[in-house]
């Protein structure tokens, strides 16, 4: 497939690559991002010292990309306790993950989220708002 470059978005040499509009761009890099995120961190080990440091790695590592405005983590902590010996933690499991984000591109905003949803079985990832 022959892409033409073209700046039709200043400040972003991959704009070429997308035939779509800002609306679509923006809801594209939050989908991207939530599925990098949840195939990147469930399994990581978790227990109550460390529950906080897991949500602000996560946090840290949507922030750092493209055109992510805000973003927000929270692992539920319910059944999660203090290691008690050598081998006792849990892992992080998509019942206890929920995401929030925002991702702009141009004048478009989206605001993007993960949850667990329960009805579905299934951890879901939705757009909320569209601006």
């Amino acid at each position: 497939m022959d892409v033409k470059m073209k700046r039709d978005h200043p400040g972003d040499p991959a704009a070429g690559f997308f035939s779509c509009t800002e609306g679509e761009r923006a809801a594209f890099e939050a989908g991207i991002k939530l599925g990098a995120l949840f195939h990147q961190f469930i399994g990581v080990p978790l227990s109550t010292s460390n529950a906080g440091d897991v949500e602000e790695a996560m946090r840290a590592s949507l922030m750092v990309q493209p055109f992510v405005r805000k973003a927000d983590v929270a692992v539920d902590r319910d059944g999660l306790h203090p290691k008690e010996g050598e081998y006792d933690y849990t892992i992080l499991t998509p019942e206890r993950l929920r995401v929030s984000m925002e991702v702009a591109y141009g004048e478009s905003v989206v605001e993007a989220g993960m949850r667990y949803v329960e009805e579905l079985g299934y951890p879901l990832m939705f757009l909320r708002k569209r601006k």
